[in-house]
């Protein structure tokens, strides 16, 4: 790629959802030469080299040709079985096979079974045995066959397996001559399961830590028509909880997970279940396809050290089997975890999804009610401080809270520690269940935006003309001090880059660097303010972008981007003007309070003017004791009081 596309590859990485591969600095897979921290092999019909042929239907028995190499020397013997087809045993079989002095064993449900090989078989294997097949090159060892047997119904060659199972019988559509080919497909008559001794690691040259990942990559394959992948994982007796298993394949592909004494933290592309904890389907998330952006996706999870990367082809059954390692011997032990009964499976369940997630200033919990429905009779969910309950609606319960709030407890090497409360009603009785659990602070840059200075309410929303006030923060446990913010800057689309901030300094008009808050368990906090200006005839809004670089003297760089935009203090939030919905709104309001007031002032005056208005009055009386001041009342006020009174 030339140095004038440099610049378009994190747009283009952006655009593809792909992270930017500047996240994975620092780490340079290699393969892992030392003793390896897993032992992993995947099932496969697919061999290096082979063939079959018809060759041998003319003849007294079918010949299966087995030639294996080895990557190193294996610890584990290596196990054939041979199982006939439909039909049974029908003709007696030979079979060769050449491991350069390798531990076998062999086992046939076929009685009349002949085994030439330079295996060491161990006792038990019951076959008659003929002398070894000569040395000589596989050419020569296929031509030795062909001559000695008059015909191949077989012929295989196998690197690093761990076991083989040989389906017999022959076929008549089969070629007439056993023409070894490259990448053979088997499928028809073997399947086996091999070693895979690929495996890469790497750690982040200043990492301290011990929480390792361990990634597995089915290549893709387009034409494959493998659903399902079977996993089956186990630990060693020390299983440990600072690792990641991270498994990407085809969106489209489902994980079943048997786990066996592990404690470790899930991350998988497609659909995937855990046995035996449940066998609800748990939806996944879309991993990067590339060695880089999985090894930026570990990092981005704080995860530093990359224990096992392993890339290998599609198949439907994998076995992984985690070793202790130089990266995580130094982890305290953890006890075993029995396998869950009524009473462990909320722990078991929620250590495993992990619902907790830590910033450097907040903790956040969020768990799908469908993961809960074997936990019965969920009534609501709190941490330590009983007052702090997560909201829950139709399909989550959440809870977001600052660190220093419910309860939570800031240790050393950037964790959090809380407790979830789950209360549980069945019938009349409650249950509370307790779980205690820790949340990593990620080792990264945060950055953030507000409109005042309380430094309170985030905003991604920059007004012009108006001061804003941008919190740079990071969790640096080993010397904080050590630790400075290099720079700033904001950056729009056809402007100059404005630098803010240069070595802790305030660069430009209107930047002022304030005293942050000082630093605790290894916080880190800068504060400046400042006020963006645009051209005059700019039109608003448009999108910007503020990034922050912060460091060691050793030039260890951390980079944080937020994304904002630039509007006018008078427009209304985000732009959007007003719908027809409001307008309608609007208009019919404005109708229905014109109607309310004329209605009030027609009574007002229906019920105030003048009596003479409403009826006639008349102009004589009857006599009475009174009739002159009578008179004189009526004449001054005629109301239809005074009318009745004089009755």
């Amino acid at each position: 790629m030339g140095p004038r596309a440099a610049p378009l590859l994190p747009l283009l990485l952006a655009l593809l959802g792909r992270p930017d591969p500047g996240r994975a600095e620092g780490c340079d897979l290699q393969p892992v030469t030392a003793e390896p921290p897993i032992t992993l092999s995947y099932a496969t019909s697919t061999v290096p080299r082979g063939c079959i042929s018809s060759s041998s239907l003319g003849t007294g028995h079918e010949v299966h040709v087995l030639s294996v190499e080895w990557s190193k020397v294996s610890a584990v013997p290596l196990k054939v079985s041979l199982t006939p087809r439909t039909g049974g045993c029908t003709r007696s079989v030979v079979l060769v096979l050449l491991c350069g002095r390798c531990s076998a064993t062999v086992t046939s449900s076929c009685p009349d079974l002949l085994i030439r090989t330079d295996a060491h078989l161990i006792p038990g294997t019951t076959a008659a045995l003929d002398p070894e097949p000569p040395a000589a090159t596989k050419e020569q060892l296929l031509a030795w066959a062909q001559g000695t047997y008059g015909g191949i119904t077989s012929y295989s060659e196998l690197r690093d397996p761990r076991w083989v199972q040989l389906r017999l019988g022959e076929d008549t559509v089969s070629p007439p001559d056993c023409i070894p080919q490259e990448r053979f497909n088997a499928a028809l008559h073997l399947e086996t399961e091999v070693f895979f001794h690929g495996v890469k690691g790497c750690s982040r040259g200043d990492t301290q830590g011990t929480r390792a990942a361990h990634i597995i990559r089915l290549q893709p394959e387009p034409s494959s028509p493998i659903t399902e992948v079977n996993l089956s994982l186990s630990c060693p007796e020390r299983p440990v909880s600072n690792q990641i298993l991270i498994l990407q394949s085809r969106a489209n592909l489902t994980w079943s997970l048997s786990v066996n004494n592990c404690h470790i933290q899930f991350l998988v592309s497609g659909n995937y279940k855990i046995t035996p904890i449940s066998s609800l389907l748990l939806p996944g998330e879309l991993l990067p396809d590339t060695e880089w952006g999985l090894v930026a996706k570990a990092f981005e999870k704080n995860y530093s050290v990359i224990a096992s990367y392993s890339a290998i082809p599609a198949s439907t059954r994998v076995s992984l089997e985690i070793q202790e390692h130089e990266a995580v011997r130094r982890v305290p032990a953890t006890p075993t975890p029995p396998l869950p009964t009524t009473k462990s499976l909320p722990h078991a369940l929620l250590f495993t999804l992990e619902p907790w997630k830590c910033t450097d200033e907040t903790m956040e919990i969020v768990i799908a009610r469908s993961y809960l429905e074997l936990i019965k009779d969920v009534v609501n969910i709190t941490l330590r401080d009983i007052n702090c309950q997560a909201e829950k609606n139709a399909t989550h319960f959440m809870l977001k809270t600052p660190l220093s709030h419910c309860g939570t407890l800031l240790e050393g090497r950037g964790r959090a520690t809380n407790e979830l409360i789950l209360n549980l009603a069945k019938g009349a009785a409650f249950r509370s269940v307790r779980v205690a659990f820790q949340c990593e602070i990620p080792r990264e840059l945060f950055l953030r935006l507000f409109p005042t200075a309380a430094f309170e309410a985030p905003q991604t929303e920059l007004e012009v003309n108006k001061e804003a006030f941008v919190q740079a923060s990071m969790q640096w446990e080993d010397h904080p001090a050590d630790l400075q913010l290099k720079e700033c800057w904001l950056a729009a689309p056809g402007r100059e880059p404005v630098l803010l901030v240069q070595g802790g300094e305030a660069r430009g008009a209107g930047v002022a660097v304030l005293e942050g808050p000082p630093s605790s368990h290894g916080r880190k906090v800068w504060r400046f303010r400042f006020t963006y200006t645009v051209p005059e005839g700019r039109r608003v809004p448009f999108s910007a972008t503020l990034k922050c670089k912060a460091g060691l003297q050793n030039n260890t760089i951390f980079e944080k981007v937020l994304e904002v935009t630039v509007k006018d203090s008078w427009q209304l939030p985000n732009n959007r003007g007003l719908g027809l919905a409001a307008v309608l709104g609007i208009t019919f309001g404005a109708f229905l309070i014109g109607a309310l007031l004329t209605a009030g002032l027609w009574y007002i005056y229906s019920h105030t003017r003048p009596i003479s208005k409403l009826q006639p009055v008349s102009s004589t009386a009857p006599a009475s004791e009174s009739s002159s001041t009578n008179h004189s009342i009526g004449s001054t006020q005629s109301t239809p009081c005074s009318t009745s009174s004089m009755a």
